[in-house]
């Protein structure tokens, strides 16, 4: 029960996308700069490989118990080095947003909690960083003043849900909205998000042209389980879209070497 409300409280959030232009921090063994903190590509692959063998021994150990092999494809986890590299930025962001604000985040959702649910072991780091932001996020959103509740947010956290295959596509915006019901989750999210759009900012985070756009780690539960996904950043009135990216980035496939 514990780990569900902290879950429904943290609901999503969304991130602004970054300028990956920054001049003199360009190094390309750099995945991402906030502020003084870089994390490099290497670090970004080292959570990813560990998170996708991880996930090969615990399907292979649970065919065997089966007396079944899985195919090749079996193997693979849907986790992706772009999906390491936002919950790097986001966590970083978060705490530097905590210490500001003088925010007291506490350490309540353990990994186990998270693990069945994410589909990945609890001990890979990348199942950790999440209980790690499930945590910072839903503090930040519990000191955070709700935003206003605009038909545009409403839209981008509805789209974002629509890739998911966790919502039918092709509704209304009258229809996203008796769906939502109050939609507290989406005027959080909106809070956080500008927020976070403001330290990114503030302490002049820029991302590797070879990734792609950053995004918060964002994670609702439909009662029955739970959705995560990412979003695009939203503002105040909906989501940004005149912050453009270097052509790399565009061209790029993070996910190819």
């Amino acid at each position: 029960m514990r780990a569900r409300r902290l879950i429904a409280a943290a609901s999503v959030a969304a991130l602004a996308v970054l300028s990956l232009a920054a001049c003199g921090r360009s190094a390309p063994s750099v995945a991402a700069y906030v502020g003084d903190r870089t994390f490099t590509v290497d670090r970004v692959n080292e959570i990813y490989d560990d998170a996708q063998a991880q996930y090969a021994d615990a399907v292979r150990s649970q065919r065997e118990q089966m007396g079944a092999t899985p195919a090749p494809e079996e193997l693979r986890s849907s986790v992706t080095r772009q999906d390491v590299l936002n919950l790097l930025v986001s966590v970083e962001l978060g705490k530097r947003l905590a210490d500001e604000k003088g925010i007291q985040v506490r350490d309540q959702l353990s990994p186990e909690q998270l693990q069945q649910q994410l589909q990945m072991p609890a001990t890979t780091e990348y199942v950790k960083l999440w209980g790690e932001w499930v945590d910072l996020s839903d503090a930040l959103q519990q000191n955070l003043p709700p935003a206003d509740l605009s038909d545009d947010a409403v839209m981008a956290v509805y789209e974002a849900l629509v890739k998911t295959g966790a919502i039918r596509s092709g509704m209304s915006v009258a229809d996203v909205r008796r769906s939502f019901g109050e939609g507290g989750f989406v005027r959080s999210a909106t809070a956080l998000s500008s927020a976070l759009r403001e330290e990114a900012e503030k302490s002049g985070a820029s991302i590797n042209p070879k990734y792609g756009q950053i995004g918060v780690p964002s994670v609702v539960s439909t009662g029955q389980s739970l959705v995560f996904y990412s979003l695009p950043f939203i503002n105040h009135d909906g989501p940004v879209t005149d912050i453009s990216t270097p052509e790399a980035a565009e061209t790029s496939d993070p996910t190819a070497h």
